[in-house]
């Protein structure tokens, strides 16, 4: 049994080693809260609002984020007592959507429930791989910038590129990455910067023999997406429209998308994760792990949930040193040859470092029973 006796909010902010550029937002600072969750017995286990601090991905931010769990989710938790994480769903099912703040407590929930069985979070999720195939964002710049930064990717062995494209960005961009790296695993990820008028500029991308166009229309769309769907050859991979196992369900019956990408941060965490998983693996739709530009430990919650069988494409789970001078966990995150060992120690397997959190803290909040 878990009882929750205290709930620490450490507001950090970190500063990129590169800023990220994406068609529908910008990222320089990085603002996390980070959720350290101590119960009864002592364990303690740790979580991540991935939200940005505008509402530029979704509608979360981590402004609302700190007022949810400060007004309803931590309080809401401390009421209870868990025989499991999954628990916690129903628990916060009165209050509707705020994923990234549910999803916050919920795997540090998920940490301390395999802490206390003495597994590694990858076993506690059903995880069948040892190591996890390591992909790489490529986010918008200059065409000589994103081609260095390919060839540097290539150099370190990743096993999948994702560039970020845009309508002012896109074909004459496709077509010198394809010239110069005629045989690497590419996508293009959209982030909702087309509209289904598009769909001619959209269908020149077939010929470039992409993996999947990521999100290529509106955030809260599987409409047109399943019209542009049945018009090309290259899958489409939805990302924000998928918020819910429900959403998946309904994607996957209008053919809106033949891939889906999971961010449990996105879907309200792990348990939802799971259940989105199992759905696409019923239905023959191959799923990966996306990142939100996370510390080390989101990352370590993504490589938990990328080790279920059908994360069968390498997600966006790179090396701690793409975007961090220091990473909070120890050891770092580190991708060799393409790959990332999954660890086995009980838990998310890694040492969350206080001493960083306190370099980079703006703020410290604890909530107790």
């Amino acid at each position: 049994m878990i009882k929750i006796k205290q709930v620490t909010l450490h507001h950090i902010v970190q500063s990129l080693k590169t800023p990220f550029h994406s068609s529908s937002g910008y990222v320089q600072q990085r603002e996390s809260i980070l959720v350290e969750v101590l119960d009864e017995q002592g364990v303690t286990g740790w979580g991540e609002v991935v939200a940005f601090s505008t509402p530029w991905y979704t509608e979360e931010t981590i402004s609302t984020a700190f007022q949810l769990l400060k007004d309803l989710f931590i309080p809401l938790l401390l009421q209870h007592t868990y025989k499991h994480p999954d628990e916690l769903e129903h628990v916060f099912s009165p209050f509707k959507r705020n994923f990234m703040a549910k999803a916050s407590i919920q795997s540090a929930l998920w940490d301390i429930y395999a802490q206390k069985q003495n597994q590694s979070l990858s076993a506690v999720l059903g995880g069948v791989r040892k190591e996890i195939a390591s992909g790489v964002v490529i986010g918008l710049a200059s065409k000589s910038e994103m081609m260095t930064q390919i060839q540097q990717y290539v150099d370190e062995g990743y096993q999948r590129f994702k560039v970020k494209i845009s309508p002012q960005q896109d074909i004459e961009l496709i077509e010198e990455i394809r010239k110069s790296f005629p045989d690497i695993p590419l996508m293009a990820d959209a982030n909702s910067a087309y509209e289904l008028n598009d769909i001619d500029r959209l269908k020149q991308l077939d010929k470039y023999k992409l993996m999947m166009i990521e999100q290529p229309l509106a955030a809260d769309d599987i409409i047109d997406h399943a019209k542009l769907q049945h018009q090309l050859d290259t899958p489409i991979c939805l990302d924000e429209s998928i918020v819910t196992c429900e959403d998946a369900r309904k994607a996957i019956e209008l053919g809106s998308c033949r891939v889906i990408n999971i961010k449990p941060g996105r879907v309200g965490g792990l348990t939802a994760s799971k259940k989105i998983h199992d759905l696409c693996e019923k239905n023959n739709i191959p799923v990966w792990c996306g990142g939100m530009i996370e510390t080390g430990i989101s990352r370590a919650h993504n490589i938990a949930i990328a080790t279920l069988p059908n994360f069968t494409i390498p997600g966006d789970i790179s090396s701690s040193s793409k975007y961090w001078e220091e990473d909070i966990v120890e050891p770092e995150i580190t991708a060799v040859n393409g790959t990332i060992k999954v660890p086995t120690n009980p838990g998310l397997g890694y040492i969350v470092r206080k001493d960083l959190i306190e370099k980079y803290r703006l703020s410290k909040t604890v909530y107790t029973d």
